[in-house]
């Protein structure tokens, strides 16, 4: 069991860009469940992906008031994938803990994590009991994370979207994949050590907007397919056989129908044009599957760094216990 002492650190960790309504609400929020917690040093690590409103502006005003917050700003948008594994390299907590920007992971559950954490898990995961996005969207998400279930070599991790805490064996087991481009996702799920699941209702985001578009839930998407399954290559085997075998079936059908009915039978165009289409529709989706593997290794081969930093602010104070009283209305003050 692992034992909780003060000499232990939290390390929160949160990937926010364009988030100017949020990250000051929810780092009080974090600040206060810490402080009710109350036994742990703790340091809550912001990136921010090249931000064009005022969150920057924002969490300076926040970490000159409090030196746990710390700031990493990038010198462009990293994108999803990179800038959120860079920060949790940076974390130097015992355990480290990722919750978004936008309110959707409920702060007062990593109280929860870090109880589940102080009882042996190595990875206490929040998933997705409901959810107040759009119901469309919502069964969209489910049905994915099925897809990927049977496509995959290994036991994934459904209605999972990150939000959890990390043991410290498990951030170094993340860093000793050495992935340009990680599916952090399923990484948890191939470590495969103890985890804990706690399940929540994810309420909608109240402020902002969502930064996640059609491509980028694309990305995600077959990333976490590709990373772990080669059903999508094997596909275009077994395609092939059944097409060939259905291709041999029609032609003999229509030799026996010719010998049959050689004055009146035809065998006209459009049966032709329609098989000529489906098996060019065939060879794009495969030729897609294909370069989407491509692709992967081009990234693995490139090895580019995960984010350029611009920036980092309070790095260089140690994480500490956190301060109890809260920092001025930092909002009021810069609207004033």
């Amino acid at each position: 069991m692992i034992q909780a002492t003060s000499d232990k650190t939290i390390s929160i960790v949160t990937p926010c860009y364009n988030e100017q309504d949020n990250v000051r609400n929810l780092y009080t929020q974090v600040r206060d469940v810490m402080v009710s917690i109350g036994k742990y040093r703790y340091e809550h690590i912001f990136i921010d992906n090249s931000s064009k409103d005022a969150t920057v502006a924002i969490l300076k005003q926040i970490a000159a008031e409090d030196p746990n917050v710390k700031i990493i700003v990038n010198s462009r948008n990293f994108g999803h994938i990179r800038s959120p594994i860079h920060a949790l390299f940076q974390a130097r907590g015992d355990a480290v803990l990722g919750i978004v920007a936008d309110l959707q992971d409920p702060p007062p559950m990593i109280r929860d994590l870090i109880r589940e954490w102080e009882n042996g898990a190595y990875c206490v995961l929040g998933i997705k009991r409901t959810s107040e996005e759009a119901s469309l969207m919502f069964w969209l998400r489910k049905e994915y994370y099925k897809l990927a279930e049977r496509l995959s070599s290994i036991e994934t991790i459904q209605n999972y979207t990150g939000f959890g805490l990390y043991d410290r064996k498990v951030v170094d087991l993340v860093r000793s994949f050495d992935d340009p481009y990680p599916y952090f996702r399923g990484m948890i799920a191939e470590i495969g050590l103890p985890t804990v699941k706690l399940l929540y209702d994810q309420p909608a985001r109240k402020f902002g907007f969502t930064k996640n578009n059609w491509y980028t839930l694309y990305d995600i998407g077959m990333l976490g397919i590709i990373n772990h399954s080669k059903v999508p290559l094997r596909l275009a085997t077994f395609a092939g056989f059944i097409g060939a075998g259905v291709s041999f079936l029609i032609a003999l059908s229509y030799l026996v129908l010719k010998i049959l009915f050689w004055s009146t039978f035809t065998f006209g165009l459009a049966p032709m044009l329609i098989g000529v289409f489906f098996i060019s529709s065939l060879q794009l989706v495969f030729l897609g599957i294909m370069g989407e593997y491509v692709g992967a290794i081009y990234t693995q081969v490139q090895k580019r760094p995960y984010a350029v930093e611009l920036e980092r602010i309070n790095f260089e104070y140690p994480p500490a216990l956190p301060k109890s009283e809260r920092p001025p209305d930092l909002l009021a003050t810069q609207a004033s």
